[in-house]
Formats: C-alpha cells, sequence, structure tokens
C-alpha cells in the first residue's frame, strides 16, 4: 500500500498568524516544529493500519523546504524543494492508494477562515467546464474571492447538468475551489482517492461538500482571518492517529474526485502585467473580459499545470 501525505501550514493546529508561517518572521521555527509533529501524527496513523505501508510526505507550504527532515518519522520518505512536478502533491502517481491532506485551509473569499487563500492570492477565479465520469458538466461562474466554481452531479442533489449520470465521481454543489478541490481534482486525475484532511472547520466543510466520505480532523475553530480557538497540539496529534488509521482503512470505500476532458478553462487575474504574461504561452488567450485569460486542456492534469504556472506567473512584477 503507497500513501502519499500531503502538509500545508495554514491549517496546522495552534497555528492563526503569518508570522507563524513565513520564513522571515519571529515565530516561524515554531510553526515548523507544530507543522512536523502533525506529519508524524498521520505517518504513525497510516502505518498503524498497514505497517509496511510505502509512506511518501510532501512539503506543501511556501518554499516547500519547512518540514524539519530531521524531526520526521524515519518511515516515511520526504519530497521536499521547488519547483518540481505536481507541485503539492508531489510524489503522486497512479500507484498511489490513498492521499492525505494535513494542514490545509480553506480557499480565499470564503470564511471566516484562518490564513484563507487560494495559491498565491493573484488567482482571482478559475472557471472550468468539462465532463465528469460520462455527464455533461459545467464547472463555470464567478464566486468572489479565488478558486474554481464548480457545478456538477452530486447524488441526491438537484444541481446544473445538461446529462444525468448516477454516481458521477464529482461531488459538488457549485462552490469554488481553492486548493482543496484543485488538488483533490488533481488526485483523481490519477485515480487516487483524498481519505482525509485536517485544518480549520471552514476548511474541513470545503472538503465534506467536495468529498463527503472523507475524513475529516478540525483541529481549530476560525475566529477569522488571523484568530481561532485551537485545540492542544498534542490532543490534535491524537487525533489525527486516529483518523488517518480510520481513513486507510476506508480507502475503498471513498471515491476519487475525477473530472474528465477536454476542458475549457478561463482563469481572472488580479494583475495587467500577469495577464501579459499568461498570453505568452502558447494556447492561452485574452478574452474579453478586463482580466480574464482562456485556454483548453485534454485533461484535468495538462488544465492543473497550467494553472499551476499561471500561478507562478503572477508572482512576477514588471521590470
Amino acid at each position: 500500500m503507497k500513501a502519499l501525505i500531503s502538509v500545508d501550514m495554514e491549517g496546522i493546529s495552534g497555528i492563526v498568524h503569518s508570522s507563524e508561517t513565513n520564513p522571515e518572521r519571529y515565530d516561524y521555527q515554531r510553526g515548523r516544529e507544530l507543522m512536523t509533529a502533525e506529519a508524524n501524527a498521520v505517518i504513525a496513523g497510516v502505518l498503524d493500519a498497514e505497517p509496511t505501508a510505502d509512506v511518501l510526505v510532501a512539503d506543501a507550504h511556501g518554499t516547500f523546504r519547512n518540514l524539519l527532515p530531521e524531526q520526521l518519522d524515519r518511515r516515511a520518505r520526504l519530497v521536499r524543494g521547488k519547483p518540481r512536478a505536481l507541485n503539492m502533491l508531489a510524489g503522486l502517481d497512479e500507484e498511489t492508494d490513498a492521499a492525505l491532506f494535513v494542514g490545509y485551509h480553506v480557499r480565499a473569499g470564503e470564511g471566516p477562515g484562518v490564513l484563507a487563500h487560494t495559491m498565491n492570492g493573484e488567482i482571482l477565479d478559475v472557471r472550468v467546464t468539462g465532463r465528469a465520469q460520462g455527464e455533461d458538466v459545467r464547472i463555470t461562474g464567478h464566486t468572489p474571492g479565488d478558486g474554481a466554481q464548480v457545478t456538477a452531479h452530486a447524488p441526491g442533489e438537484d444541481v446544473q447538468t445538461t446529462a444525468h449520470t448516477p454516481g458521477g465521481d464529482v461531488r459538488t454543489t457549485g462552490r469554488s475551489l481553492g486548493e482543496i478541490g484543485l488538488n483533490a481534482a488533481m488526485a483523481g486525475h490519477l485515480g487516487v482517492p483524498v481519505v482525509l484532511l485536517s485544518g480549520d472547520d471552514a476548511a474541513c466543510a470545503e472538503a465534506a461538500a467536495l468529498i463527503p466520505e472523507a475524513v475529516t480532523v478540525p483541529v481549530k475553530e476560525a475566529l477569522g482571518m488571523a484568530a481561532a480557538v485551537t485545540l492542544h497540539p498534542e490532543e490534535a496529534r491524537d487525533r489525527l492517529r486516529r483518523a488517518a488509521a480510520d481513513a486507510v482503512s476506508r480507502r475503498t470505500e471513498i471515491p476519487p474526485l475525477a473530472l474528465t476532458g477536454p476542458l475549457h478553462v478561463e482563469v481572472d487575474l488580479a494583475s495587467p502585467h500577469t495577464i501579459d504574461l499568461a498570453t505568452l504561452v502558447p494556447g492561452v488567450s485574452r478574452t474579453a473580459g478586463a482580466r480574464t485569460v482562456a485556454f483548453t486542456a485534454p485533461d484535468y492534469g495538462t488544465a492543473y499545470r497550467l494553472i499551476l504556472l499561471l500561478a507562478q506567473l503572477a508572482t512576477i512584477r514588471p521590470a
């Protein structure tokens, strides 16, 4: 059995402020230690359920150099540094049996959520039109804040589709996708279910709306962008260890979040300079909207990589 644990930082218990997540701020070292300890709890839970599992841990925050290698459980292997293929999911492949998202945060524009954002905050919106398991699915529409609004068939719900196919893999209700949804769909593209997510209560609600069968572990209750009622870190780790074991044991009951192509993608960008750079990418064109670029991708894997590229272009400032 192979598991990938993707570990972000904003959703770790005890963390509420950017001073704890930014390498240039005074409280970052403590944030790193809290992050590494929660990763270890999830590693232990996976191995409680599957003692011979191959466990990879992808450092998925900022520089991707936050987890402390010397403090990480030696039974796991660490994926560290950037740039790299699949970004927050580096190490994931078709042979992976389960993905676990630890320390994740709610999408930008949603909340209250601790340190809510999507990618780097420069992508304002992503709209995708595609198909899910033979069903015509419209994944589109602007929602204030960052993310990708998705509308698809979910059992028992009446949502916007042009054809009904029971049991489709997409579990959405028209909400915007932030890092949780974008990464879960990339895992689904490879046939891998996301079986566990931890973070604040808003992040857990976002995950539950997309993947109802997944196990969620709220380690803090968000009061705002930089405030929360948080569990004691040791209590959070105990809950995470038990939940990880349960989630891995039930992995065959949790469907992947899968979209199939071709996909039409529109991305709203904050900076006119980024729009100019984006149109240098083959296949990406400016649309009628003042801040929107668009492209067509043959599959979600290609769309995901192009969205990541646009996010990276957004970090380049005019000379």
